[in-house]
C-alpha cells in the first residue's frame, strides 16, 4: 500500500500538492491574507424596481410557494429559510459566530455539510428575480428581505456559509444573473456591490487552493472573480479590476487545463461536466453583456468540444444522462422548471453560445433559459451525435438507431472518484436500462461510500471482494489504472464494436468488447488472474423483472449470461442506487458468479 501511496502522489502531482501544503500551512499559522479580510455590507435594498415592461415569460417554480432543495427535496413553506439547519438531518449548527477556517467540513453530529449550504447557494435569487421581471414587485419585496436576513445571521467571513470558496462563488453568479435578469447591472445598489465585494475578498485569497483541485471549484472560483470584479469595475470600483483580471487568468488556465481535446472534463462526472459547463456558460453570457474583450481560440474550441461532450451523452428523449462519477446535486443557472437530471437546457444554452447552433431544432421547455437571457434561438441545428471514442477522457459511445451504451475505460489525467472502469451503461429509447449507482452522500459514513464509490455500484466485475482502486481518502483513490489491449472502435453498416481492458494491483485482468446490433447488444467478459471469485453484475432499471433460472426480461427486454466455465451462482438480488443527492431506492442488480479464469457473454435484446 505505501507503493501505491507515493505512486498516487507523482500522479496528483507535485505543484497542486505543494499548493495545497502550503495553503493549509497558511491557515494553520494565520499568515493566508484571507484570515485577516474585513468587509461591511450596506444596508438598504439590494434590488430596485424592474424599469422594464413585464416580461410575461415561464417563472421556474421552485422556491414560489416551497422551499426547494437540491431540485427535487421540497418543504411547504413560503418563511425565510434556517441558513444554519441541515435540512438533510434537520440539526443546527451551533458554531454560527465562529471564523469559517475554524469550522470542519465533516461534522459527524451535523451530519452532511452540504445540507447547511443548499438554501445558501441562492436559487431563490434567481426564481424571485424572474417573478419581478414577469410584472410581480411583491417579489422584490420579498427578495430584499431574504437577502437582508441572510446578511444578518451570515455576518462576513463567520459561520459555515463562508466556509467554501465554491459556495460563495455560486452566490455572486446567481446574484449576477438576478441583476442581470432585472436590468440592473450598471446602475447596481450600492448595497449589493458592497455584498458582491465582500464574496471576493473571501474568494480571491484562497484561489490556489481550488486551483490545486483539478476540478469545479476553480472553475467556479474564476468565474466568480470573473463577473463579480468586471461588475465593480462597471460601476465604478476599480478594484474589481484586479479581481477580473484574476478571473480572466484562471478562467483560461482552468479551460486548457481541465478540459480535455475531446470534452471530457477533469472530474469524470455527468453532473459536474454540467456544473462546469454552465459555468462558462454564465462567464460568456456575462462577457458579452459587458461587451467585454473575447477570449483565446483555444478557450472557445475546448468549451465547443465540452459542449458536443454531453451533448453526445444526453438523452434527447428524457433529457437524462448517465449517472457517472460524483454527482453532488449542484445544479446553476435554474432558469426553467425541469427535472434535475435533465440536461437538456445546459446543452441548449451551451450549444446556442459555442456553436452558435441549436443543439434541439423543435421547441422545448429546454428554451426557456434562452428567452429569459435574450439569446436568439440559432435556425442551424447540430447533427445527432454518432457512435465515437472519446479517447482523452476513457469514453467510447455506441449508437445504434434508438440504442446507446457508454463504456468507460482507465484514461485518469486526474484523479479517478469511483472504481467505475469498464462500466457499460446502456439506454433505449431513453430509459436507462442498465444504470449507474450514483453517489448519495459525500458524508453519511464509510460504508456509504464505499458502496457507491466501489466497484459494486456499478456494471463491470468485482474480483476476490476488492475494488478495482483502493480507497487512500473520502475522495482519494489510488493505484489508478491504465487500458491494456484497447482496440479501435468500428462501425459498420451492421453494427458498432469496441474493446478494452485492464490489470489491477493484484494482477487481475478483465478485458470487455462490447457490439450494439439493430435489436442486441452483446458484452464479452474475458477474466484471469484472480484468486477465488469473479462476480459480474448488471444493475438494472427498477421494475419488475421475471428470471426464470436462464434469463431475466422485462417487456421486449431480454438479458441472458452464458459462460465458458461452471457458472457458482447467478441470481437477482437487491441493491440501491442514488440519481439524486441523498435521496436513495432500491433495484434490482443481476449477479453471475464464477470461481474459475473464463469468458462470461452476456446478451441484451431489446
Amino acid at each position: 500500500m505505501l507503493l501505491v501511496k507515493v505512486k498516487t502522489v507523482f500522479d496528483l502531482g507535485f505543484l497542486n500538492l505543494g499548493r495545497v501544503f502550503i495553503y493549509k500551512l497558511a491557515v494553520k499559522f494565520r499568515f493566508n491574507p484571507v484570515q485577516n479580510v474585513k468587509a461591511d455590507v450596506a444596508k438598504g435594498d439590494f434590488f430596485l424596481p424592474y424599469p422594464g415592461d413585464p416580461k410575461k415569460l415561464s417563472v421556474n417554480s421552485n422556491w414560489i410557494n416551497k422551499h426547494t432543495f437540491f431540485s427535487y427535496m421540497r418543504k411547504n413553506s413560503i418563511c425565510i429559510p434556517e441558513w444554519h439547519t441541515n435540512i438533510l438531518t434537520n440539526k443546527k449548527i451551533t458554531d454560527v459566530d465562529q471564523a469559517w477556517f475554524q469550522i470542519s467540513d465533516f461534522n459527524s453530529e451535523l451530519g452532511d455539510i452540504k445540507g447547511i449550504w443548499e438554501a445558501s447557494r441562492f436559487d431563490w435569487v434567481l426564481v424571485f428575480a424572474q417573478a419581478i421581471a414577469n410584472g410581480d414587485d411583491l417579489y422584490r419585496a420579498k427578495l430584499n428581505r431574504w437577502l437582508l436576513n441572510w446578511l444578518e445571521n451570515n455576518k462576513p467571513y463567520l459561520g459555515p456559509n463562508w466556509k467554501c470558496g465554491q459556495e460563495a462563488s455560486i452566490r455572486v453568479l446567481h446574484l449576477a444573473f438576478a441583476a442581470l435578469l432585472l436590468g440592473q447591472t450598471e446602475e447596481t445598489t450600492f448595497p449589493l456591490l458592497t455584498l458582491i465585494k465582500a464574496h471576493l475578498k473571501r474568494i480571491s485569497p484562497t484561489i490556489m487552493y481550488a486551483i490545486a483541485q483539478d476540478n469545479n471549484h476553480g472553475t467556479s472560483e474564476a468565474a466568480a472573480l470573473y463577473v463579480g470584479g468586471s461588475w465593480l469595475a462597471a460601476n465604478g470600483d476599480k478594484e474589481g479590476i484586479k479581481w477580473q483580471k484574476q478571473g480572466d487568468k484562471w478562467l483560461e488556465n482552468r479551460a486548457k487545463h481541465l478540459i480535455e481535446k475531446d470534452g471530457s472534463f477533469s472530474q469524470y462526472s455527468t453532473t459536474y461536466h454540467r456544473l462546469m459547463l454552465d459555468t462558462y456558460s454564465m462567464v460568456e453570457i456575462w462577457r458579452k453583456s459587458f461587451s467585454l474583450p473575447k477570449f483565446t481560440n483555444s478557450f472557445y474550441s475546448r468549451l465547443k468540444a465540452a459542449t458536443y461532450w454531453l451533448y453526445t451523452f444526453t438523452q434527447f428523449d428524457s433529457g437524462d444522462a448517465p449517472n457517472l462519477g460524483a454527482n453532488d446535486g449542484a445544479r446553476l443557472l435554474p432558469l426553467v422548471h425541469s427535472d434535475y437530471r435533465d440536461f437538456r437546457p445546459s446543452v441548449q444554452l451551451s450549444a446556442c453560445l459555442f456553436f452558435h447552433k441549436s443543439a434541439y431544432g423543435v421547441s422545448g421547455n429546454y428554451d426557456i433559459p434562452l428567452q429569459w437571457l435574450d439569446i436568439q434561438k440559432p435556425i442551424d441545428v447540430m447533427q445527432s451525435p454518432v457512435s465515437c471514442d472519446f479517447v482523452d477522457g476513457g469514453y467510447a459511445c455506441l449508437i445504434e438507431g434508438e440504442a446507446f451504451a457508454i463504456l468507460n475505460y482507465p484514461k485518469f489525467r486526474f484523479r479517478p472518484s469511483q472504481c467505475d472502469v469498464l462500466h457499460v451503461d446502456f439506454w433505449h429509447k431513453g430509459k436507462n436500462i442498465l444504470r449507474d449507482g450514483g453517489t448519495y452522500s459525500y458524508n453519511a459514513g464509510q460504508d456509504v461510500i464505499d458502496y457507491y464509490g466501489g466497484v459494486q455500484s456499478h456494471n463491470t466485475i468485482e474480483f476476490d471482494c476488492h475494488d478495482q482502486m483502493p480507497r487512500l481518502s473520502r475522495f482519494l483513490l489510488g493505484g489508478w489504472l491504465k487500458a491494456k489491449n484497447k482496440e479501435t472502435l468500428i462501425k459498420n453498416c451492421k453494427s458498432t464494436a469496441f474493446s478494452v481492458g485492464y490489470i489491477d494491483r493484484f494482477g487481475c485482468k478483465h478485458h470487455r468488447k462490447i457490439e450494439i446490433e439493430k435489436n442486441k447488444m452483446t458484452i464479452v467478459d474475458t477474466v484471469s488472474g484472480f484468486k477465488k471469485n469473479a462476480i459480474l453484475r448488471w444493475r438494472l432499471l427498477p421494475a419488475e423483472w421475471s428470471f426464470n433460472g436462464t434469463c431475466l426480461s422485462l417487456g421486449s427486454y431480454q438479458l441472458t449470461v452464458s459462460s465458458s466455465v461452471r457458472i457458482k451462482r447467478q441470481e437477482l438480488v437487491q441493491g440501491v442506487e442514488s440519481r439524486y443527492y441523498y435521496r436513495e431506492s432500491v433495484l434490482p442488480v443481476f449477479e453471475v458468479e464464477i470461481e474459475e479464469e473464463g469468458v462470461l457473454t452476456t446478451e441484451v435484446h431489446f
